[in-house]
C-alpha cells in the first residue's frame, strides 16, 4: 500500500478533512492523495502558490514575512498551513516551499525545503529538511513524500 494510501485511510478512520498549500511541488501532495479512488472523503482543497503574491492573496502569508525571511523559510512554510486550514473546512493540512533547482545561493541552497504542519487545536510545527543538490525532479518528490509522511504521523497522533 502506498503512503497517500495509508494517509487517507488514518485520516478517514480519524474524520480529518486536508488541505494543501504547496509551492516547489506544485500540488504534487494533493496529486498524490487524489490519484486514489475515495481521496474525496478526505482530501478538502490543495492551493498552488507558487509566487508571493499567490501566498499572501490565497492563504494570507504576511508581506512582512515574506520580505523578513524570504519564501522559501519556516516562517513562510508556518503561515501557510495555518492559511491553508484558515481558507478550508479542513482539519490538518501541510506546506510546502522551497528550492528545488536549478540554483540556489549560498544562503538558500539548492534542496532545501521548509515544511509545515497546521492541524486544528494544535500547535503548528515546522522543519527544514536540506535534500540537497540531487536535481529538480527528485527533489520535488522527496518533499511530497515527506509531506506524506508528515501528514500520516500527524492523522496517527
Amino acid at each position: 500500500m502506498s503512503r497517500a494510501s495509508d494517509v487517507l485511510d488514518a485520516c478517514e478512520a480519524r474524520g480529518l478533512m486536508v488541505a494543501t498549500a504547496e509551492s516547489c511541488t506544485g500540488g504534487m501532495v494533493a496529486a498524490a492523495l487524489t490519484d486514489i479512488p475515495g481521496s474525496s472523503a478526505v482530501v478538502e482543497r490543495g492551493f498552488v502558490t507558487y509566487t508571493n503574491d499567490a501566498k499572501r492573496e490565497m492563504l494570507g502569508v504576511s508581506a512582512e514575512s515574506l520580505d523578513a525571511h524570504g519564501a522559501v523559510s519556516e516562517e513562510v512554510a508556518r503561515e501557510m498551513a495555518e492559511g491553508a486550514l484558515r481558507h478550508s473546512h479542513a482539519q490538518l493540512a501541510v506546506a510546502i516551499t522551497g528550492i528545488a533547482g536549478p540554483g540556489g545561493s549560498e544562503f538558500k541552497p539548492e534542496g532545501r525545503v521548509c515544511f509545515g504542519l497546521a492541524r486544528n487545536g494544535a500547535e503548528t510545527q515546522v522543519e527544514t529538511v536540506e535534500f540537497g543538490a540531487l536535481g529538480r525532479d527528485i527533489v520535488r518528490e522527496a518533499a511530497r513524500d515527506h509531506a506524506l509522511s508528515l501528514l500520516l504521523q500527524a492523522a496517527k497522533s
